[in-house]
């Protein structure tokens, strides 16, 4: 694939980079009325934006290309850990630790949910669920690794519910089929997205109560039937966190070993994981898609209420996502020989890093001046009059994440996360492509087209 076509490609990807800022005249209303919000007042120059991000992307290419002729990520590198560290990360009393602490949050977040204030304004709620959690998960797992499997209380429900049973966590009545992979995931996280950003009353406490009831029912279910390894691929949010874990610096070598280790050794491992692309697309459409109902086009022509049009804007948006990706994987396997079928599979993974940049970009002034909502109503949870952490009453401060900051982190995420992801995709090409295959298609870069 010819490398200008390729940073062609990327270029238009980061022409969402306007929408990302939610487009001009857009006003701070009640961010949970319409799935996202944050800063609005962006000096961002969008040819300014797409030149120099296009630009930097195809210098990239370019260099990968002249310098970058042998595999350098290993999946088994790293420099172990200090053995006191280690056996301190490793230990059971930081896991039970964490796993308390993680189901009392849990616990404490359904019943202000339930027994809070009725109103989105005034109830933490649907704040802790859309905010601090699902976007205060991305850095954690990133930097700290998978820490949603080591605090998730649903192993822990499920670990307590096996003991009173006096069953084996970790038997199965009925193994999961092949091929199931990240598909439940897939599923979970695209119906938590059409949630986050098209139901109706999606911030209303209530409902934010009884969909995790619900969420955590289905998932100990199913756990009951297939095992605790239900919860690695078939609870979205463990998956996702450990997805995002895979760029993290701090890995764990085959041998089991903590390592230091640089963060895309994580993503070139060459084996195929079904439904992996499918999670990553869906990612990476819903971002898309959040950021096309903020164009001033959709806001005219589009009743911004209207369910059906919401859900057949974010199928497309992911649909359309996916159909690229798997038209340029499959293009780039003609040309290397390679199998067309296996191929997008194969490189899913090396899609996680654009995943992260638009993600970064999109929600990163969300989580930092919506965010801080979280922290105020927690001081007086239940409406009483308390004020537990001194923050009852406070106003958002927005000049935590000013237009400038903001700006600069939106254009840098976008452009170094499809940097990263061509590295990934690049190196894992030099590990898997057949022999004499064309060195010009060794970067199954089209991947990018996912936007």
């Amino acid at each position: 694939m010819p490398l200008l076509a390729q940073a062609g490609a990327h270029a238009a990807a980061l022409a969402d980079l306007p929408r990302l800022a939610g487009g001009p005249g857009a006003a701070h209303a009640p961010v949970l009325a319409h799935g996202l919000g944050g800063r609005t007042d962006l000096p961002l120059d969008a040819v300014a934006a797409i030149v120099g991000g296009g630009a930097a992307v195809a210098a990239s290419f370019l260099a990968l290309t002249a310098a970058w002729k042998r595999p350098r990520l290993s999946p088994d590198g790293g420099r172990p850990l200090p053995a006191r560290l280690a056996a301190v990360l490793d230990s059971r009393a930081l896991t039970w630790t964490g796993r308390v602490l993680a189901l009392a949050a849990s616990a404490f977040v359904v019943a202000v949910a339930f027994a809070g204030p009725p109103d989105d304004t005034s109830n933490l709620a649907p704040w802790a669920l859309f905010d601090t959690f699902w976007v205060g998960l991305v850095p954690a797992s990133v930097l700290l690794g998978p820490v949603w499997r080591r605090v998730n209380p649903l192993r822990t429900l499920h670990a307590g519910l096996c003991r009173i049973a006096r069953a084996d966590p970790a038997a199965e009545r009925r193994p999961l089929p092949d091929g199931v992979g990240y598909w439940p995931a897939a599923a979970w996280l695209t119906a938590f997205v059409w949630l986050e950003l098209v139901a109706p009353d999606r911030s209303d406490p209530r409902v934010v109560g009884v969909l995790i009831l619900a969420y955590a029912a289905v998932n100990l279910a199913a756990a009951g039937r297939y095992g605790r390894d239900w919860f690695t691929r078939g609870d979205g949010f463990e998956a996702y966190s450990s997805l995002l874990a895979r760029m993290c610096p701090i890995g764990r070598r085959g041998d089991g070993a903590l390592v230091l280790r640089t963060p895309l050794t994580g993503l070139v491992r060459a084996r195929a994981e079904p439904g992996l692309a499918a999670t990553a697309c869906a990612l990476i459409g819903s971002t898309g898609f959040d950021g096309i109902t903020r164009t001033t086009y959709w806001r005219d022509n589009v009743d911004p209420g209207s369910l059906v049009a919401g859900t057949l804007g974010l199928a497309a948006a992911i649909g359309a996502v996916t159909a690229l990706y798997v038209a340029a994987l499959r293009t780039t396997a003609r040309l290397t020989g390679g199998d067309p079928a296996a191929l997008p599979g194969r490189f899913a993974a090396t899609l996680l890093p654009i995943a992260l940049g638009y993600t970064l970009a999109h929600y990163f002034s969300f989580f930092m001046i919506e965010g801080q909502t979280t922290f105020i109503l927690a001081s007086d949870p239940f409406g009483t009059g308390l004020n537990l952490l001194g923050s009852t009453g406070n106003r958002v401060d927005y000049d935590l994440a000013g237009p400038t900051l903001t700006a600069q982190v939106q254009v840098n995420a976008i452009v170094l996360g499809h940097i990263a992801g061509t590295i990934a995709a690049h190196d894992l090409a030099l590990r898997t492509q057949p022999p004499n295959a064309p060195r010009a298609a060794s970067s199954p870069s089209p991947r990018s087209w996912s936007r």
